[in-house]
C-alpha cells in the first residue's frame, strides 16, 4: 500500500486531498466552538445586564428565502453554525452592499467555505486528468493558494460592490436633496416629501430612492421619524446620509425650521460634489503622465537621438578606425 501511494500519482492526490480536508475540518471545528462560545458570552451579558427592552421596528417586506439561505439553514440545523464570531460587522458590510435579509451572513459564510474546498479540489481534477507530472510540493503549494484565493473572493467581491454602492449615493444625494428641499417648501409634510422624492427619482438615482421609500413605509407602519431616519443611516452605510437623518433628528426635536436646515445642508452637499469632481480633475495630468513617461517618452527620445546616433557613427567611426 505504501508502494502505490509513492508511485502512483492519482493516489498521491487523494491522500493529499484528505489531509486537506482533515485540516480545514479541524480549523473549521475550532472557529465553531469559538463562535458557540462568544454567542453564549453575549447572551449571558444580555440577560444579566439590562431591563430595557430594545424597541424594534418589523421589517415592512420580508424577503423570500432564496435557495442560498435554505441550503445555509438546512446546514445549522444539522449541527455546524455558519455565524461568524463578528456578525455585527459583517452584517454591516452586507447592508452597506446592499444584503439586508437576515441570512445574509450565514450565505456569506457559506459561498467561502465552498470556494474554500471547491476551487482546490477543480484543481486537484485537473491535475489528476492531465498526463504531465508534477511535483507533490506544487501541487500542495497551487492548492494553498487557490484555497488562500476561494476564501478572499467573497470578501472582495462584497467590497467592491459596497463601494460602487456608497458611490451611487453620494453622487445621487445632493439632486435629492434639492427635490426634498422643493417639496418641503410647497407645503408637504416630511413623511409625504420623500414618498413624492422616492418616486421622482427612481429612474435616475434607484438607491437614493430606494431608502427613501422605504423610510416612509416605517413612517406609516407606525414607526418613529428617529427610529425610521436611523434605520435608513444603518441601511445606506455612508456619512452623508448619517449626517442628514442626524439634522433631520435633531430639528424634530429642538423644533426649527426644516425646510432651513434642508436648505443649508444640501447646499453643503452640492460643494462637497464640486470639491470632489475638482479633485478628479486635478487628479488626471498625474495619471496621464504614467502612460506619457511609459510609453510616449521612450519613443520621442528614439525619434530625436536616433538620427543624430547613426550620423555619428557613420562619420566619427570610421575616423576612430583609421579608416
Amino acid at each position: 500500500m505504501l508502494e502505490l501511494a509513492v508511485t502512483n500519482t492519482f493516489v498521491r492526490l487523494i491522500i493529499l486531498a484528505l489531509v486537506f480536508a482533515v485540516a480545514v475540518g479541524i480549523v473549521l471545528v475550532i472557529i465553531n466552538w469559538i463562535a458557540k462560545r462568544a454567542e453564549a458570552s453575549r447572551q449571558l451579558a444580555k440577560l444579566s445586564g439590562s431591563h430595557a427592552s430594545m424597541n424594534q421596528t418589523a421589517l415592512i417586506d420580508q424577503e423570500r428565502e432564496s435557495r442560498w439561505a435554505k441550503i445555509a439553514e438546512s446546514i445549522e440545523n444539522s449541527g455546524i453554525s455558519l455565524t461568524d464570531t463578528s456578525n455585527d460587522k459583517l452584517q454591516q458590510k452586507l447592508k452597506a452592499a446592499g444584503y439586508r435579509s437576515a441570512s445574509a451572513p450565514r450565505v456569506y459564510t457559506l459561498v467561502r467555505i465552498i470556494l474554500t474546498f471547491g476551487l482546490p479540489a477543480i484543481w486537484l481534477l485537473m491535475v489528476a486528468a492531465s498526463s504531465s507530472e508534477i511535483s507533490i510540493m506544487r501541487i500542495y503549494v497551487i492548492s494553498a493558494i487557490v484555497a488562500g484565493l476561494g476564501f478572499f473572493l467573497p470578501y472582495l467581491f462584497i467590497e467592491a460592490k459596497a463601494d460602487r454602492r456608497k458611490t451611487a449615493i453620494i453622487n445621487g444625494f445632493p439632486d435629492s436633496l434639492d427635490l426634498l428641499l422643493v417639496c418641503v417648501e410647497a407645503g408637504l409634510g416630511l413623511e409625504s416629501a420623500l414618498d413624492r422624492v422616492g418616486r421622482e427619482i427612481a429612474t435616475t438615482h434607484p438607491l437614493v430612492a430606494e431608502l427613501f421609500t422605504e423610510t416612509t413605509l416605517m413612517m406609516r407602519a407606525g414607526a418613529s421619524r428617529e427610529d425610521a431616519m436611523r434605520r435608513m443611516a444603518d441601511g445606506a452605510g455612508v456619512d452623508e446620509i448619517r449626517s442628514f437623518a442626524t439634522l433631520l433628528i435633531q430639528s424634530d426635536k429642538l423644533g426649527t425650521s426644516i425646510s432651513n436646515t434642508l436648505r443649508v445642508y444640501a447646499a453643503e452637499m452640492r460643494e462637497a460634489r464640486r470639491l470632489r469632481a475638482e479633485e478628479k480633475a486635478h487628479r488626471l495630468p498625474v495619471l496621464i503622465s504614467i502612460p506619457l513617461v511609459t510609453c510616449m517618452l521612450p519613443t520621442m527620445i528614439g525619434v530625436l537621438i536616433l538620427p543624430a546616433a547613426i550620423a555619428v557613427i557613420r562619420e566619427i567611426g570610421p575616423a576612430l578606425t583609421g579608416g
